[in-house]
């Protein structure tokens, strides 16, 4: 019988929760505790979990879910990589997913430790089908189109501008691969919404797209953490053209956010030290249970 992997969770946002949830539905696993940047007066607990500052104050961790803020994973991956614990994040900045897993795989391999980067829904569990349809025809074309809904990185870092209050970014999908950003922006008082919008549309979150920012009263009355996704490869198999392959979800965005991370956590105990992402992990190591079961079951 396996051991029972323990779980920290770094953060107890959104996708916080979501993980909590997760991890406490899967048998072969068990969260210790919750790790925040600060602990109030009378919340030293969440579901009778221990919530404290510091990692080393719940003992044995075999594994820290990392559910913070994308700009926030290297700095922390790197403190418990550095003290033997594996590592696990859903950091959604495409263009610099290179640079960390290399920046993270020498920590991880001096440590003896793993890290498992990007692991959400995408990237994550959609670029395993966009690999997959790739291999199917590997002359062609992907498109992968989001939406329409809140995507959690973008809200997130428009939340991280001075002034704003709070922030919805919905992801608009105009086809073949093309995305809208529409931004809803609640400002602090006497926060100035040109120069507010001016940074939005300058961030690397949206630097590449069509953006439009709006200020609302509430943003609590737009919320809507739903979303979803269309990937669609059309190209050749040998020589034979013509294939179309087509995949689609609709999705709660931090639940499978969360779904997924505690699925890479169970993941990173059966990998060799280094970091790596979803794409370079087998897909079983992934599932709970007996591999053989599972083979029985699935192939």
């Amino acid at each position: 019988m396996e051991k029972t992997i323990k779980v920290a969770i770094v953060g107890f946002g959104n996708i916080g929760q979501y993980a909590l949830e997760a991890v406490e539905a899967a048998s072969d696993m068990e969260c210790v505790g919750i790790v925040r940047r600060n602990v109030k007066a009378g919340e030293e607990t969440i579901n009778g979990l221990p919530v404290v500052t510091d990692i080393k104050q719940l003992g044995k961790v075999d594994v820290a879910i990392l559910a913070t803020p994308s700009r926030k994973v290297e700095e922390n991956a790197k403190k418990y990589l550095e003290l033997g614990i594996n590592t696990v994040d859903s950091f959604d900045i495409h263009t610099q997913i290179v640079d960390l897993r290399r920046s993270l795989d020498a920590v991880a391999k001096a440590h003896g430790a793993v890290s498992v980067i990007s692991a959400g829904w995408d990237p994550g569990s959609d670029s395993i089908v966009r690999t997959l349809m790739q291999s199917l025809a590997p002359k062609g074309i992907s498109y992968t189109n989001f939406g329409p809904g809140r995507s959690m990185g973008h809200s997130v870092a428009v939340r991280a501008i001075e002034g704003v209050k709070d922030a919805l970014s919905m992801t608009i999908p105009v086809g073949t691969g093309i995305h809208r950003r529409m931004v809803y922006v609640q400002l602090e008082d006497g926060a100035d919404f040109k120069k507010i919008e001016a940074a939005i549309k300058a961030d690397p979150y949206f630097v590449n797209d069509e953006t439009h920012v709006q200020q609302v009263d509430c943003v609590d009355d737009l919320n809507d953490v739903g979303h979803g996704v269309n990937l669609v490869r059309k190209g050749v198999s040998g020589q034979t053209h013509n294939q179309l392959f087509e995949f689609n979800m609709t999705i709660n965005n931090p639940a499978l956010t969360a779904q997924v991370l505690v699925n890479v956590a169970r993941a990173a105990m059966k990998q060799q030290p280094g970091a790596y992402t979803m794409i370079e992990i087998p897909v079983i190591d992934m599932l709970e249970g007996d591999k053989e079961e599972l083979i029985r079951h699935l192939v």
